[in-house]
């Protein structure tokens, strides 16, 4: 840095955000992105707070509404928000407050909501601030009242329109803001699905629904209302199919000493066939599952194990969860209070406690519903029984063709092979370079986990020929070490490991690293990814350390957060920068990257296929590909995201 940059470096340089600006700067970190999903995320986050107040007893029925203008309508008959002065902001009501700040509501407590979707504070706030426009009508104590709001900030004061007989709640109606959306469009089929799910998950409330948008296959005006919840769904769901158990295994398990409730509904169409798991907590659903699902899994297990002790079944004992579920159509729904989800979306359950309460609601009931139908209870212990011994079928002929690639395949010189026999429950780290390389075999666990470093960046195989691709060293290492060849001879029961992991630094190169391998995968090796068996490592970028105290953060936010919270108030705090996994201490690399107990791994997945166009495909074409105007187009269209603090130019 010149002396004349360090004269400039003042006070006029740092960067306050204030208000809700950073939501409209980072719309990431709230709401996960600014894609389909994230667009389709606002409208949950305002029909989950009506649903709080049905589920709190305060509401029977909720209406949607989408326009033509790409613009939703969501009304309730609840309490309303208040809008009497809020004591900490004088002159500003509690309805201003909640939509113009973050992290402010009624569900901290847990005095005004026992159970709720939202938690953080930060939803009607977020869909706020990622509005072109937006207005609120609230009916309190026979007062109607509106207050408008655009982009965050409010638009007028709170105007009372007068006197109100029979309405009461909230009515929402907001825009979302092309400047951050672009020219996506809300889908009043995902819209139509998401509400009659609503209901579903909640048997007091009735939701109906209205759709302004002509040319879809949904109805204009519909009502949602299953008063038995999710077996009328169910039922609804596989009409006309042949059940191995046709009274579907269902029940709403009410745990007072926990506050909370247990619905679920089960069927078993086939357990050969593809089946779906559905869960939810708090009406939100959980797409990737979580604690709940885990709970329910290790119920439905135990019960059936035990039926088949009681009934001298010896092979009973050799099922697992997986040959339970397998083909069967689940749905779970629980209300606990204060949940813990990873990430403000949602996706996942995380709440320790949830998986005894749903342990503890569902065996009962299994344990019941076994006994009380012999026959259904046979025919699911003998449908197990054979998916467990198809199972371990699959497992010893992979066993068989690991032990015969390991004596027969030249595997790369550079690979530290993990010394068990069988894939189960092995992975491989694909690291860079061989300083990381030598720390990860330090740190790694010799049974089950391999190594293999790589020579810096791999080769961009979406530009690269054929020839090229077969002639490149680090391409031919991989492939030799996986062992379930590439393009059409891809063999994913060939796969000497269970998971592909890799872990790169944790910078700008280390991303890129990762993007060439992924899209190698994603090019030569679908079949990884569609299985679910590709992740990428979460290595931290710092190490804090002070009084004893020591804790690791992924990136610049999570560090700054630690700082203010964690080493708050401490005096003397050591930060210190990880350059790279190679200069690491194998210790540490092993306690925060490496140890399934400890670590964080992401799963590559791949989204549906909608409309015909598969959106990772043009994705990965236009930004590895050779048409360089794609790739200077996808800059010019998404520099305004780029954060100019992290650039690594």
């Amino acid at each position: 840095m010149t002396q004349e940059n360090k004269q400039n470096y003042d006070a006029s340089q740092i960067e306050v955000l204030e208000g809700l600006e950073p939501v409209r700067k980072r719309p990431g970190m709230y709401i996960g992105g600014t894609d389909e999903r994230a667009l389709h995320h606002l409208v949950s986050e305002i029909l989950d707070n009506s649903m709080d107040e049905a589920v709190a007893g305060h509401a029977n029925r909720i209406e949607v509404t989408i326009h033509n203008d790409n613009s939703i309508t969501i009304s309730d008959n609840g309490r309303g928000i208040p809008v009497d002065e809020h004591p900490k902001y004088p002159g500003k009501s509690a309805l201003e407050v909640i939509l113009t700040t973050l992290h402010s509501g009624g569900k901290f407590s847990g005095k005004a909501y026992e159970t709720s979707g939202g938690l953080h504070g930060v939803g009607i706030s977020v869909v706020n601030a990622l509005s072109e426009e937006m207005w609120i009508e609230v009916a309190r104590d026979k007062q109607l009242y509106k207050q408008t709001f655009s982009r965050g900030l409010s638009t007028s004061k709170l105007e009372n329109l007068g006197t109100v007989n029979n309405r009461r709640g909230t009515t929402v109606w907001f825009k979302p803001d092309p400047e951050i959306f672009g020219n996506k469009k809300l889908k009043p089929e995902l819209l139509y699905e998401k509400t009659r799910s609503k209901a579903y998950l909640f048997r007091g409330v009735e939701i109906r629904w209205k759709s302004e948008v002509e040319g879809t296959s949904i109805p204009a005006d519909d009502t949602f209302h299953f008063p038995n919840g999710l077996a009328d769904f169910l039922y609804k769901e596989l009409e006309g199919k042949e059940l191995l158990n046709p009274n579907i295994f269902s029940g709403l398990v009410d745990m007072p000493d926990h506050k909370a409730k247990v619905e679920f509904a089960i069927a078993w169409p086939d357990m050969k066939s593809d089946g779906f798991t559905r869960s939810y907590c708090n009406t939100v659903i959980t797409p990737q599952g979580g604690t709940h699902e885990s709970g329910l899994r290790t119920a439905l297990t135990r019960s059936l194990k035990a039926y088949g002790e009681m009934t001298g079944n010896k092979q009973a004992a050799t099922i697992t969860a997986e040959d339970i579920v397998n083909g069967a159509c689940i749905l779970l729904s629980v209300f606990i209070p204060d949940p813990q989800f990873q990430g403000q979306t949602k996706d996942k359950l995380a709440t320790l406690a949830a998986a005894k309460i749903t342990d503890l609601a569902v065996k009962d009931y299994f344990d019941h519903y076994l006994t009380g139908d012999t026959k259904t209870a046979n025919d699911l212990l003998m449908a197990a029984i054979q998916n467990a011994e198809e199972r371990n079928r699959r497992r010893s002929a992979k066993e068989m063709s690991r032990k015969t690639a390991t004596r027969k395949t030249r595997l790369p010189g550079k690979l530290a092979d993990c010394s068990r026999r069988s894939s189960e429950d092995t992975e491989i780290f694909i690291v860079e370079g061989d300083s990381a390389g030598g720390s990860a075999k330090q740190g790694r666990n010799r049974e089950t986990q391999a190594i293999l470093p790589l020579r810096g960046k791999i080769l961009n195989v979406v530009s690269a020929t054929k020839d090229k691709i077969a002639a490149n060293t680090e391409i031919q290492d991989i492939t030799q070490a996986l062992g379930c060849g590439l393009g059409k001879q891809f063999d994913l029961e060939a796969l000497r490991y269970e998971r592909i992991i890799i872990m790169t630094d944790a910078d700008v190169d280390g991303a890129h690293i990762a993007s060439l391998l992924i899209s190698f995968f994603y090019s030569m090796m679908p079949g990884l990814i569609e299985s679910g068996s590709l992740y990428l490592a979460q290595p931290p970028l710092y190490r804090l350390a002070a009084g004893g105290v020591t804790e690791y953060a992924m990136d610049d936010l999570h560090k700054d957060q630690l700082m203010q919270t964690t080493f708050k108030g401490k005096s003397k705090v050591d930060v210190s920068r990880f350059k790279g996994l190679g200069e690491m201490p194998a210790a540490q690399l092993k306690e925060t990257t490496m140890n399934p107990a400890t670590r964080t791994l992401l799963q590559v997945t791949l989204p549906e296929i909608t409309d015909g166009e598969d959106p990772v495909k043009i994705l990965v074409d236009d930004l590895m590909g050779k048409n360089a105007e794609a790739r200077f187009n996808f800059i010019q269209a998404n520099a305004q995201y780029a954060d100019d603090d992290v650039l690594d130019i």
